[in-house]
């Protein structure tokens, strides 16, 4: 997969996340004081219909601790085998708290949240350490709950759960600034907005609006990696807020399904987003992983690379 990475052009490059059944569960159930359980049902939408789905739920059940490395291994494997900057993606601390907000929480390990925010900050922060330790340099947080707390919905069950859906960007953004602030200055540290992605399916919509001022000046991140492959993440308007020296990955490009979006919509849209951000702080990406999960997406291997493909064809064009 690295070989095919490089074949294409990627100039950044990942392992494909191959030895995780999910994006964030393989992550956060190394860390002491996680646990998982059944899930509760979540909905999913599809262009044909909904799916229900329970993925394991997370909980936390006692003190928060960082007893092992998680993904230096893999980082170093990944280092060993491309020239090239190897990535690593890990799940945003934030989804240790969202989903289950504080009944999700032992009242007995954290009666002060807190010191439960602390604890959280500072088990990210070892393994970041591990990470640069072992010659990482470029880092991205996988967020779904920025971008979740755009849907009136998801701010709905945030708020019948107890929490303030005004008040959770600025405590997610609090928390991810405790992580990284203290990082080595040739350390990338980005952040990637998913509103859900399995079987081709999602389960937040709505613009970037109601986190937008949050998002992009009080999270101290280099870059973001934002959903824009259709209607339901809204118009770019919401980047008026990205300070000048930040970048923004515009995620133009489905990893839902096979078709390959012709290259004068692309550039026609990466036109109108540079009206908001100047095209020399823009980049282009597919709008999420091609698998989020073990489940996969409604796609093939085929689809992916020719979708890849696409997209450098699209980065020599426009930035020629």
């Amino acid at each position: 997969v690295v070989r095919r990475q490089e074949a294409v052009g990627l100039q950044s490059i990942t392992d494909g996340e191959f030895r995780r059944e999910f994006f964030h569960l393989d992550f956060l159930q190394r860390l002491q004081g996680v646990t998982t359980s059944a899930g509760v049902g979540v909905k999913f939408h599809t262009q044909q219909g909904d799916i229900d789905f329970a993925p394991p739920r997370v909980t936390v059940t006692g003190k928060l601790r960082h007893v092992q490395d998680i993904q230096t291994d893999d980082f170093r494997f990944l280092k060993s085998v491309t020239t090239r900057t190897p990535k690593v993606c890990i799940p945003s601390p934030t989804m240790v708290h969202f989903r289950g907000g504080r009944k999700g929480i032992d009242i007995t390990a954290y009666p002060d949240l807190d010191e439960f925010f602390e604890d959280l900050a500072q088990v990210y922060r070892e393994e970041v350490s591990s990470l640069y330790a072992a010659g990482c340099r470029y880092i991205q947080f996988d967020d779904t709950n920025l971008a979740y707390l755009c849907d009136a919905q998801q701010r709905a069950q945030a708020q019948a759960r107890g929490d303030d859906p005004n008040a959770l960007p600025h405590a997610y953004a609090a928390l991810i600034n405790a992580v990284i602030d203290g990082r080595p200055k040739d350390l990338t540290v980005a952040v990637h907005l998913c509103r859900g992605n399995m079987q081709s399916a999602w389960v937040a919509e709505g613009g970037y609006e109601p986190v937008a001022d949050v998002l992009f000046n009080e999270l101290h991140v280099d870059a973001y990696f934002l959903e824009y492959d259709d209607a339901r993440s809204g118009g770019f308007e919401p980047m008026r807020f990205v300070p000048g020296n930040k970048v923004v990955v515009l995620g133009l490009m489905t990893t839902k399904v096979p078709a390959i979006e012709p290259l004068a919509d692309l550039t026609r849209r990466i036109e109108e987003a540079a009206r908001y951000v100047p095209l020399e702080r823009l980049c282009v990406s597919p709008q999420c992983g091609f698998s989020s999960t073990v489940h996969g997406n409604e796609i093939t291997e085929a689809d992916q690379w020719a979708k890849l493909e696409r997209l450098l064809e699209l980065t020599r064009q426009v930035w020629r």
